[in-house]
């Protein structure tokens, strides 16, 4: 009871004083507080150092980062690009065969689709046996000029002849004329002189005729050239003839569709059985060579040239750690071949910076079971060598 007590009395004496300044101890505490509140308002050289510290870790990884891109140029407009051959038939007809599908692999040279050739036949039939008529036409034609080369002279001479034996024979009749109309008529009789009077001029005649013959005759040279002329013009029969066959052929050749280039068949539209319009378009083919076309700024093409080496990275791929090079920059911007290019002769032009095509070639990294889609977004960054 009694340690109850004067624990009891010493809690209530604590209470009673809590709070209450101790006698010579207010000075001492009044002084503590003032140098308390000076240290605070008066900064330590930790801080500072600490914040120097910072801003020098900061200006020394500002500069390495500089210093280790000085001489890279990025771009974000870039994608990928590559070859892509539309296929369209030269031919009209209905698709009868149909070796092709979305998306798949083809080689050069494999028959993709097949149209009707019923038709193409029919006229490759018909343009053979019109050859054939022309250059059984052609030999006869040639056969006519070996007869003529020696038939006309063979006539003039005989023309000649002609003339010679007509003109012997009106001398023979102009010399009965004379006797018979010279002696005396008693010596003769009217039966005489009209048979000598009619010989004259049947003789007459028939050196009339003989002329004629000869100048007829005489154009040997003429008529040679024109049994020439008609060879040649069969000649020529023959070729267009030929060139009706080739052409046809070349119809029912285009009947076969077959792949132009190893590639992937994209954007299908044909289907089996489809009737098909000469220069439709079915679909296309897009090859394995595959590159990049990244539009830079002209700012960033002061020190770019071909060769320089270019890291890709590709936002479908992002695993892929592809590798390339500059091959070529285009001469002109992109707005310079567009379809509306700007007219800055108008007087209210403004500079904007433009933006030029640079075709980059990938060398390594792609693996050879994964096609890169055209029109992907890449991002190129280029290590300028000069």
């Amino acid at each position: 009871m009694a340690e109850r007590d004067a624990t009891g009395g010493i809690r209530a004496w604590t209470r009673a004083h809590r709070g209450k300044p101790r006698r010579g101890a207010g000075a001492q505490d009044g002084k503590d507080a003032k140098d308390d509140k000076a240290r605070r308002k008066r900064p330590g050289k930790k801080p500072l150092i600490i914040l120097g510290l910072i801003v020098l870790v900061i200006a020394l990884g500002a500069f390495v980062w500089w210093f280790a891109t000085r001489n890279e140029v990025s771009t974000d407009d870039a994608y990928t690009d590559g070859n892509a051959i539309t296929i369209a038939p030269k031919v009209s007809g209905y698709v009868t065969q149909l070796n092709i599908n979305d998306n798949v692999f083809v080689h050069k040279g494999d028959l993709m689709v097949e149209i009707d050739r019923r038709d193409y036949q029919a006229q490759v039939d018909q343009a053979n046996a019109q050859l054939g008529l022309a250059k059984a036409q052609l030999l006869a034609a040639q056969a006519q000029l070996d007869i003529a080369r020696v038939q006309y002279p063979a006539q003039y001479e005989q023309a000649r002849a002609q003339i010679e034996t007509a003109n012997a024979n009106f001398a023979r009749a102009q010399a009965d004329y004379a006797r018979q109309h010279g002696v005396d008529p008693r010596a003769t009789t009217q039966q005489n002189i009209d048979t000598a009077t009619a010989q004259q001029r049947s003789s007459h005649a028939d050196v009339m005729s003989a002329q004629a013959q000869l100048k007829t005759a005489s154009l040997v040279p003429q008529q040679i050239r024109q049994a020439v002329a008609a060879v040649e013009q069969r000649r020529q029969q023959v070729a267009q003839a030929q060139a009706q066959l080739d052409s046809a052929q070349l119809n029912l050749a285009w009947c076969d569709l077959r792949a132009p280039s190893d590639g992937y068949i994209t954007r299908r539209n044909v289907q089996f059985g489809s009737f098909l319009q000469a220069g439709t378009s079915l679909f296309s083919i897009v090859t394995p060579q595959v590159w990049i076309t990244a539009n830079f700024k002209e700012s960033q093409l002061t020190h770019m040239r071909p060769g320089d080496k270019v890291k890709i990275s590709i936002d479908a791929y992002p695993s892929l750690d592809l590798r390339g090079h500059v091959d070529s920059i285009q001469l002109g911007s992109g707005s310079r071949f567009s379809a509306f290019p700007a007219e800055n002769a108008t007087g209210n032009f403004v500079k904007i910076v433009q933006r030029v095509p640079v075709k980059i070639v990938i060398d390594d990294g792609l693996p050879a079971n994964r096609p890169l889609p055209l029109g992907i977004s890449v991002v190129p960054t280029v290590y300028l060598s000069h």
